[in-house]
């Protein structure tokens, strides 16, 4: 008998069993199919049938959803599972599902606990509750609905992935690695193991069954982030040497007509299901547009001291070329001619952000050509740099420049369209996808009509609010030319007229994305979320992004370094086990203890003054000791608020694994200057050893992983 061909898409349903020496994976749809065995402690992989005695043995037996990765920390390995899924929706009649709870497994089961260890642990259980990850069985959700279309369908769902969005693959490296080399005991290829590695993207997924004009349709959006030069807001700026940028999103919109919504839940009852396809007997039809968003590509950093503003470092943009080559070249390859739209402000410190980019773009572009277009308000409404002649590659890039801020102040937002008037030829001539999926397409694969042939590259200073509003704009044209495409309404209307219902639906989708998008850089929802739902600058809204400001002061200068560290882990931008265990705790505060005993003196005091103040005395009592008394710990309370901000660097709360440069050198800068300290520098000089290992025990390391 032949054996069974193994199934290009990821089991759906897991049976776990957990036994003393051994993880074992099995899918009860598919008894044919091998168990997949991780063997405990040592975390070898291995194919072989399920044995029925290590039910008997096992611990525990449970039903997963899929398996998210293996990962090595400092002490051990640990297998991470999906224990708990939400289904989103249906796109293209296949459940789409979040990833809602996983489970942190261990190889051994230790005894003694480490304190690193366990906050390892700690960060990587933080990072799974906190992440909104989507997976699908039979979908590539990494891909774009055009590079599906390309995409070669007999291959398994992981190997079609789109390398950048393939969130969860430092975690599922080992099971690929066996799979592409196998081990001492099964050498050679195991494709067998397919259907046990299931990848995830990160970021926003949205599907909405609605109408329009009566006409049914499913509008989705989803927003990839991607795995390289990951990390928080002032932590992760602008370029590395492999050309990937910050908070880089890739952002598609979809409509979809003739969609299956009713049927297969989820679970596969054979090997016929394992897609989990629904036949509607019509043609799908299937349009998408997709945008990008990612920080300046140039060495640039904004560097945390508590002030609410940080310092600004532009460094030249020659020295970031090769970098910015290399993402460029990137660009262009997937997506074509880029529009790289920059909103960053023309005066003031965002300034220098925009002298480089721009100079960058002269340094890529052959004989560039400057145009300029100013109104009443401003000098400079758009700057567009186009090369002069088409003799690189890098002559497919073309930089508009748009002053945001400028145009839209006084609540004047709907400036912003200008964009779209300013950019109406390209608009028209980059298109959209349209394909066609019939149900005489047994594999799967969508038939391309049509194929978006460039892209906007959009970014701002953290390429969240600013940036959200413009793509949704630029999203809200060309969802008006696929409805007048598709007949759902007359040439040159607007859908916010045509359909009020839908164009609600639309604004908060995309406002739903924004907060998304900004939630995994900078701690919170978006700003300008206002002006994306409703369409206007309203006071609540301008009331709401200054509570938004003053929280992301908060969280980026005292919450965002262990959010960046948990980025790193997971990541795989940091590996605990090449860390040697013999150099001490890698998360313990070594700064002297007075210099970390100065915040809680300026609680104290403020908390003594208060008392002081509304405490009732005795009306035969003397006024004099008490005002001493209130003023002298009043004094106390100025002169530690003074000390802090002045050395605000040494009470940023810094990532631990993989310290940052402009951190270590800033530390150690704000060190010498607390040692000079009128009142307390004595005191803090006697603790020289808080300057060589002070916060980071293996500086010197982190800025060699760096480099």
């Amino acid at each position: 008998m032949a054996p069974l061909a193994t199934p290009k898409f990821p089991f759906r349903d897991i049976n776990l069993k957990v036994t003393n020496d051994a993880y074992t994976f099995t899918s009860p749809s598919s008894p044919d199919a091998p168990a997949l065995v991780i063997d405990r402690p040592t975390g070898d992989i291995r194919l072989g049938d399920a044995n029925p005695q290590a039910a008997k043995r096992a611990t525990r037996v449970s039903s997963i959803a899929g398996i998210l990765g293996i990962i090595q920390l400092r002490l051990d390995k640990y297998v991470v599972v999906i224990s708990k899924t939400v289904p989103v929706g249906r796109l293209k009649g296949h459940m789409v599902y979040k990833v809602v709870a996983a489970e942190i497994l261990p190889m051994r089961e230790r005894q003694i606990h480490d304190p690193d260890e366990d906050t390892f642990i700690g960060l990587l259980d933080t990072f799974l509750q906190r992440s909104p990850m989507y997976f699908s069985y039979a979908i590539d959700l990494t891909n774009s609905i055009q590079r599906q279309s390309q995409a070669d369908t007999a291959s398994p769902l992981w190997m079609r992935t789109d390398d950048r969005f393939f969130f969860n693959k430092h975690l599922q490296s080992d099971l690929m690695e066996f799979r592409n080399r196998g081990s001492r005991s099964q050498p050679g290829k195991q494709p067998a193991i397919d259907p046990f590695i299931l990848p995830c993207i990160f970021g926003m997924l949205e599907i909405k069954p609605t109408k329009f004009k009566n006409s049914p349709i499913t509008m989705v959006i989803i927003s990839r982030r991607s795995r390289y030069r990951g990390g928080t807001r002032y932590f992760t700026r602008g370029v590395d040497e492999e050309g990937h940028v910050a908070n880089y999103n890739e952002t598609e919109q979809i409509i979809i007509l003739n969609d299956s919504s009713t049927g297969l839940g989820g679970y596969a009852g054979s090997t016929d299901m394992q897609s989990g396809k629904l036949g509607g007997g019509q043609e799908m039809q299937i349009m998408s547009y997709v945008q990008t968003r990612g920080s300046v590509p140039t060495y640039w950093a904004e560097i945390n001291s508590l002030r609410y503003t940080p310092k600004l470092q532009v460094r030249s943009p020659e020295a970031a070329l090769a970098a910015s080559q290399k993402h460029f070249d990137e660009q262009i390859r997937i997506y074509g001619d880029n529009y790289l739209i920059n909103l960053v402000n023309s005066k003031g410190r965002e300034c220098k952000v925009k002298e480089s980019y721009e100079q960058m773009f002269r340094s890529l572009a052959s004989a560039p050509k400057e145009g300029r277009e100013s109104d009443r308000l401003t000098a400079e409404k758009f700057t567009t740099l186009q090369p002069g002649a088409r003799n690189q590659e890098f002559d497919r890039l073309h930089y508009v420049y748009f002053d945001y801020h400028s145009e839209t102040k006084g609540m004047r937002m709907d400036r912003a369209y200008a964009l779209t008037e300013k950019l109406h030829e390209e608009l028209q001539k980059q298109g959209y996808f349209r394909g066609v999926d019939s149900p005489s397409n047994v594999d799967g694969k969508i038939d391309a009509r049509s194929l978006q042939t460039s892209v906007m590259r959009t970014n701002c200073m953290d390429c969240l609010d600013r940036t959200n509003v413009v793509q949704s704009i630029f999203a809200r044209y060309t969802l008006n030319r696929i409805f007048e495409d598709l007949g759902l309404m007359p040439r040159g209307a607007q859908f916010r007229d045509e359909d009020p219902a839908f164009e609600v639906l639309f604004r908060n989708i995309w406002a739903d994305n924004a907060d998304v998008v900004s939630s995994a850089y900078s701690g919170t929802g978006a700003m300008k979320t206002d002006v994306t739902r409703t369409g206007k600058r309203t006071k609540l809204g301008a009331f709401q992004d200054g509570r938004i400001g003053v929280t992301r002061y908060f969280l980026n200068n005292f919450r965002d370094g262990p959010r960046q560290d948990s980025y790193d882990l997971f990541l795989g931008a940091y590996d605990p086990s090449a860390t040697n265990i013999g150099t001490g705790r890698a998360f313990v505060d070594r700064r002297p203890i007075l210099i970390q005993s100065i915040p809680y003196i300026l609680a104290f005091s403020i908390f003594i003054v208060l008392v002081g103040l509304f405490t009732k005395r005795d009306p035969d009592a003397r006024v004099l000791p008490m005002r001493f008394f209130i003023l002298f710990w009043s004094a106390v309370a100025a002169w530690c608020f003074h000390f802090i901000l002045t050395h605000g660097m040494l009470y940023v709360n810094w990532p631990r694994l993989n310290p940052r440069p402009f951190a270590v050198d800033g530390y150690s800068e704000h060190f010498s200057k607390a040692r000079k300290d009128a009142v307390i520098g004595g005191l803090v000089a006697r603790h020289e050893r808080g300057l060589s290992t002070a916060r980071y025990l293996n500086a010197e390391e982190g800025k060699k992983r760096i480099e």
